[in-house]
């Protein structure tokens, strides 16, 4: 994966340089370096040596995303994308939802009456969430009801 000259030029000014390196006409190359470890999910130790030293580019990698350059890119993208017209700005969003796998896969294992219990509190709350109430309890929760829960 190499950039093209025009992605350079969008690219490059969000990358600081700082007063001891790193030095400007290396930057390209190191970014791309970046690039190649997400975009292939290598190793950073595997990383070809046309991008530099795999250590160099990992800790300017750290101090990329520490310094927040990755958040500026991307909204400056999304900037450049809207002044364009090529984006639908109340449909950007990052998406940070959690994934959970069952208890099982995870590595968690429960006795069977611990499982018990808990698909049968499950059940109960079901049947007091639906209106049916512990206790043959039946009608409309009122507001206050719902602020207490």
């Amino acid at each position: 994966m190499r950039l093209t000259d025009a992605e350079w030029e969008f690219i490059g000014p969000y990358l600081p340089i700082g007063e001891y390196g790193p030095y400007p006409e290396r930057l390209r190359q190191q970014f791309e370096g970046v690039i190649w470890r997400f975009r292939t999910g290598g190793q950073w130790r595997e990383m070809p040596q046309e991008f530099g030293a795999w250590s160099t580019v990992c800790n300017r990698f750290r101090q990329w995303r520490d310094a927040g350059v990755f958040e500026a890119l991307l909204e400056g993208l999304i900037a450049e994308a809207a002044l364009r017209g090529a984006v639908d700005l109340p449909l950007v969003s990052i998406d940070s939802t959690t994934a959970r796998t069952h208890h099982e896969a995870a590595g968690m294992h429960l006795d069977q009456d611990v499982v018990a219990a808990l698909e049968k509190a499950v059940e109960q709350e079901k049947a007091r969430s639906k209106g049916g109430g512990l206790g043959g309890q039946v009608g409309q929760d009122t507001e206050d009801d719902l602020l207490s829960r």
